[in-house]
């Protein structure tokens, strides 16, 4: 059957209650139905989508703002009955003119690239995702790492500010209900120097953000995460972190997907890579 003309469809801004919508979304496209990512998504962001007329959403994205200079574009998904029909290059257009010139960035498949190139969005980078049950291998660290507790959120606040290059308050301080694990890591002169986050993704337990002063520490708090209850865990990792790549494939982790880190509007993220080894998610940077 032919499908209907949808340019008259008016984009409008998604919200919670349209939760079970994008999830139904999700799974039409083949994705998990991830509702739990997708609460924090429209909760933390601005979700934006075209209704079906006969039920259900068209398209939909979320959009993460983090402060005056930086918001990340995340689960961009056209309806399979809608696809290559123009919808994901109408609904992208829209978020580019809503931003109102704040540089963008977003993790590009390879199916996607082509049409955020068109957009101007050019590729700074890559994150490979690694998938499986991490094998400790008895190594031991010369950091201590331990559950984050209600005392360190400030710490951890600055820390974030300062390697991500954006305030990412409204969703750090969800981290704690969101995830169901969060440890820091803490240098010998009571620092924090880096901390992560295992939160539930369908089957999967999805470690980020991972944000680590230097490959040990990233190490320690990886292994920590793993220690507790058996469970396949998901991450996506700078591509630039080669050694930690290599490091944690060795212990059972396998590569799955790579995603071309992508920003439109800023020659480069701001921040400091070095210390930034996986998003939250990839959906909202």
């Amino acid at each position: 059957m032919p499908t209907p003309d949808l340019s008259p469809l008016p984009i409008r801004r998604l919200t919670l209650r349209d939760l079970a919508r994008c999830a139904d979304l999700s799974e039409n496209r083949g994705w998990p139905r991830e509702e739990h990512k997708w609460g924090l998504l429209l909760s933390a962001g601005t979700g934006f989508g075209i209704d079906d007329p006969e039920g259900g959403l068209v398209a939909a994205c979320v959009v993460t703002r983090y402060g005056p200079g930086l918001s990340a574009v995340g689960m961009v998904l056209v309806a399979q009955r809608y696809a290559r029909k123009g919808v994901g290059r109408r609904l992208m257009t829209y978020v580019v003119e809503e931003s109102g010139g704040v540089p963008l960035t977003l993790y590009a498949t390879p199916n996607g690239r082509p049409l955020y190139e068109e957009l101007g969005f050019k590729a700074i980078g890559a994150a490979e995702m690694v998938l499986g049950h991490f094998q400790p291998s008895g190594e031991t660290f010369d950091i201590l790492t331990r559950t984050a507790t209600a005392d360190d959120l400030p710490a951890l606040l600055r820390l974030d500010a300062e390697v991500f290059g954006a305030d990412r308050t409204h969703m750090i301080t969800r981290l704690p209900a969101f995830a169901d694990d969060l440890w820091v890591a803490q240098s010998s002169d009571g620092r924090i120097a880096g901390y992560a986050a295992a939160w539930p993704n369908m089957r999967t337990h999805v470690v980020g953000p991972l944000v680590a002063s230097d490959i040990e520490t990233a190490k320690a708090l990886v292994t920590s995460l793993a220690a507790g209850p058996d469970r396949v865990l998901r991450t996506d990792i700078d591509v630039r972190h080669e050694e930690f790549l290599s490091w944690v494939k060795d212990r059972g982790m396998e590569p799955v997907a790579a995603n071309a880190v992508m920003v439109l509007g800023m020659p480069e993220l701001p921040g400091d890579w070095t210390r930034r080894f996986a998003p939250l998610t990839v959906a909202a940077g």
